[in-house]
């Protein structure tokens, strides 16, 4: 058992059991232009397929429920909810859970450093605790969800990039943010990676670099063999030599599996902005999601190895290549609830 937080709050891992997957529903025709019908398939079909697996709650702006629902099925629920766009792992709160009751934290979206005007995805956490009568606290500081990566035993990746940096966090240190992140998550241990300031729009967040598929297991996107090294790749190996060089939070190293990016030059619809890291994977109840991008054999490969850490599960390949060409991915498009599942 690791040593719990002082705070006696857990941030658990993804692999456990959720009560349901939240979703939103794209309305930005200023970020999405003539991409947005398109956009808008991509995250049906995302929403579709969990929806086998476990209860999807999509939002959606009022006056775009009804065509959610009739894009998503009857399997999804849609609830009418002021939303701008489809990042819910950035928008919705971050869960943990104290003395048996799940806690919702609002961690003060502002469009990534304020790069972009959203008005309404400011407020949905604190409009879906309210909705959904869940606990919720406002956070001390700034961050998003797709801003964290956890074993669930107290263990957090976080890249400086996105967090301490003024566009969030202006005036404070790198210790003071540790201090109210283990306070607020109730991790015990924070590994801080370099990431990549200022290059896309989430100041490079952990969940497109470095994910953790068991306590003390990480998979680590790496670029496709042969290609340039650029501020991307840069970003991968400093990220491998600080896990090489880490201990998790119960003492554990890390044991580090590259999960190898597709050619570019085989990828369907590739274009400069194409985010085409298999890293931004989503684990639900009984099955992964995994991007597809078109190179069978990468494909394939990524899905073997998703495979070999989630024997019990099923791995579910979605191809969505208006998400990830506007930067994305389908975790940055989904957030877990903990708890039983949702009948």
């Amino acid at each position: 058992m690791f040593d719990q937080s002082p705070t006696g709050r857990r941030l658990g891992a993804e692999w456990e059991s959720h009560n349901r997957t939240f979703m939103s529903w794209p309305a930005l025709e200023s970020v999405w232009k003539r991409d947005l019908r398109y956009i808008r398939d991509d995250i049906a079909r995302v929403a579709r397929a969990i929806a086998d697996y476990e209860y999807v709650v999509m939002l959606a702006r009022p006056d775009q429920a009804d065509a959610a629902q009739r894009a998503c099925g009857r399997q999804v629920e849609v609830v009418p909810l002021p939303v701008d766009d489809l990042w819910a792992r950035d928008t919705v709160p971050v869960f943990v859970e104290q003395q048996g009751i799940v806690i919702g934290v609002d961690f003060n979206f502002n469009g990534w450093g304020n790069k972009q005007v959203h008005d309404n995805d400011a407020y949905v956490a604190r409009n879906l605790l309210y909705q959904f009568q869940i606990r919720g606290e406002q956070a001390p500081l700034i961050a998003e969800g797709g801003s964290f990566e956890t074993d669930g035993q107290g263990t957090l990746l976080v890249t400086e990039s996105s967090v301490f940096n003024a566009n969030r966090n202006p005036g404070k240190d790198r210790d003071r943010i540790e201090f109210e992140l283990k306070q607020t998550l109730g991790v015990t241990k924070v590994i801080w990676l370099a990431g990549v300031y200022g290059e896309d729009i989430t100041d490079a967040h952990v969940d497109s670099l470095v994910r953790f598929v068991a306590p003390g297991v990480v998979l680590l996107d790496t670029a496709f063999p042969g290609m340039p090294a650029d501020s991307w790749s840069r970003a991968a190996d400093q990220a491998r030599m600080v896990l090489s060089n880490s201990t998790d939070a119960m003492g554990r190293p890390l044991r580090i599996i590259d999960l190898p990016q597709p050619d570019p030059y085989k990828v369907s619809a590739y274009d400069d902005d194409m985010v085409t890291t298999y890293a931004n994977f989503y684990i639900a109840n009984d099955a992964v999601f995994l991007p597809e991008f078109g190179d069978r054999k990468a494909d394939r490969r990524a899905r073997d190895i998703l495979q070999e850490h989630f024997p019990q599960r099923d791995i579910v390949p979605v191809r969505i290549d208006v998400i990830a060409a506007g930067g994305g991915g389908i975790h940055c498009s989904t957030h877990d609830l903990p708890g039983r599942p949702a009948d």
